[in-house]
């Protein structure tokens, strides 16, 4: 169930209408994100005039975007679907005692870029780019110099901030570096007054554990899907 005028109903076009305005290539009527730092993009509706505006931000059939909202996916004729997903927006609303982590947490930042994207492509926790952690702030635990874990913030909107790129190299799971860098990064956004949120695969059953443990639950369902335009 979706609630009337809730911000988290059109998170990206919020984020990029707010607190990441300044990453955003527009229009009056669609928006989306510089494509160095992430995929995404967002209409505020699904009137003609909208969709034809996100066609319009791309800049070619190989170029492609990246949308993730409650109503259903809408496209122009120009467009095409080229892949979908269902998924599930949760919103941190229950208090749990802190999670310890095994190792010590290190802020990441420019350093730290390749060895995060390297990390990202391998393990895919979404869409993830070089210049992704502008977004927002990341936190990540090395094991013998590797990067073993890491987790940040990606969509920024009044009064929520998203935790987002969780992910654990293969070679370093099982030692709950997952929950405890979450937990950390959603502590972080609750100090600065904002309400942490993130986005799971429908179908990501550990995933849903992990974040019910974490204190999350889910809000609404929602639609994930990637388009480009027709050849």
């Amino acid at each position: 169930m979706t609630r009337t005028g809730d911000p988290l109903e059109k998170v990206v076009w919020n984020s990029l209408t707010t607190r990441h305005a300044r990453f955003a290539l527009s229009t009056d009527m669609a928006r989306r994100f510089n494509p160095d730092i992430s995929p995404f993009a967002a209409t505020p509706d699904d009137t003609p005039e909208s969709l034809s505006a996100l066609a319009s931000l791309l800049a070619g059939p190989q170029d492609e975007v990246f949308l993730l909202q409650v109503r259903p996916v809408a496209l122009p004729a120009t467009m095409e679907l080229r892949m979908k997903a269902d998924g599930l927006l949760l919103v941190k609303d229950r208090q749990i005692p802190q999670v310890k982590c095994s190792h010590p947490v290190l802020d990441l930042g420019a350093a730290d870029a390749q060895d995060m994207l390297d990390l990202a492509t391998l393990t895919k926790p979404g869409p993830f780019k070089l210049r992704t952690p502008e977004l927002g702030s990341f936190i990540g635990v090395r094991i013998d110099g590797r990067l073993a874990a890491m987790a940040g913030e990606r969509m920024n909107l009044e009064g929520h901030t998203e935790v987002s790129g969780v992910c654990t190299h293969p070679d370093f799971r099982g030692l709950g570096l997952a929950g405890a860098l979450s937990d950390q990064v959603a502590r972080r956004i609750e100090a600065r007054g904002d309400t942490p949120f993130l986005h799971s695969y429908a179908n990501n059953q550990g995933a849903l554990k992990l974040y019910d443990k974490l204190g999350f639950t889910i809000r609404h369902p929602v639609h994930a899907a990637i388009a480009g335009l027709t050849a």
